[in-house]
């Protein structure tokens, strides 16, 4: 997804959450500094070498939807490539899967995404106005490679291909890295796990938005855009509630 494309969406967002875009680029900055140095260069094309002509399973944190079953898919050309959205990486490390790649803001169960990295995943760490205490506390114990990425204007250093959340994040990622097709497992816009009442809430407000920038990729874009569900299923990605994977 081009920036210029996706930007005019983002500043809805960003108005309908009352986001500070100086506090987007202090984080931004803070980022810049943080990231080694050979995370600064290329990100895009980093994650294109991992992505590009390749089929892309995109896990999400829906509740109960566990890791993707991926010896259920049928056999593929090339081997699919894994992208985990923040916590979702906990869940494939405990099936035995090493994502290829995690896209996170540092929210989740940071641990496992150190060891995801440890073992060779690339870690996209996104700066937003507020994770920096994450971003202090956990980019320095990333060993592995990583690349950064913002909600603003693409630079040399950070990327921007679109998205809100961490599951949409990864989809717009895959779609821009060449993927041939993607596959969204464990995706649920309508329901949530957090315990308190106003995290909850404005989770699920941000789902919906979430929801709404798949849709409108899955409809602009030449990549197909797939819901995975539970019973096996494949179906184009809409919006609506049958798009739930955890179905």
């Amino acid at each position: 997804m081009e920036y210029g494309l996706w930007a005019p969406r983002y500043r809805d967002i960003a108005r309908a959450f009352g986001f500070s875009l100086d506090r987007e680029r202090d984080a931004a900055a803070r980022l810049r500094g943080l990231l080694p140095p050979e995370a600064l260069q290329s990100p895009l094309p980093r994650c294109r070498v991992r992505i590009e002509g390749r089929e892309a399973v995109v896990v999400g944190l829906g509740p109960g939807a566990g890791a993707p079953p991926l010896h259920l898919l049928p056999p593929s050309p090339l081997p699919r490539v894994v992208l985990a959205a923040d916590g979702a990486a906990e869940r494939c490390l405990a099936a035995g899967i090493v994502p290829d790649l995690i896209v996170t803001d540092l929210d989740g169960p940071v641990a496992s995404e150190v060891t995801a990295n440890a073992r060779g995943t690339l870690v996209v760490v996104h700066a937003h106005g507020d994770n920096v205490p994450a971003l202090v506390q956990w980019v320095p114990e990333f060993s592995g490679p990583l690349a950064g990425s913002w909600s603003g204007p693409p630079t040399p250093e950070l990327m921007d291909v679109g998205g809100f959340t961490d599951g949409d994040r990864a989809t717009y990622l895959a779609e821009a890295a060449g993927a041939t097709r993607v596959l969204l497992w464990g995706f649920d816009f309508e329901r949530t796990e957090e315990a308190d009442v106003v995290q909850r809430e404005r989770k699920i407000r941000k789902l919906g938005f979430a929801r709404d920038a798949v849709a409108w990729l899955a409809q602009s874009s030449r990549t197909p855009i797939l819901t995975w569900r539970r019973d096996g299923t494949l179906r184009p990605f809409q919006g609506g509630p049958a798009d739930r994977s955890t179905q």
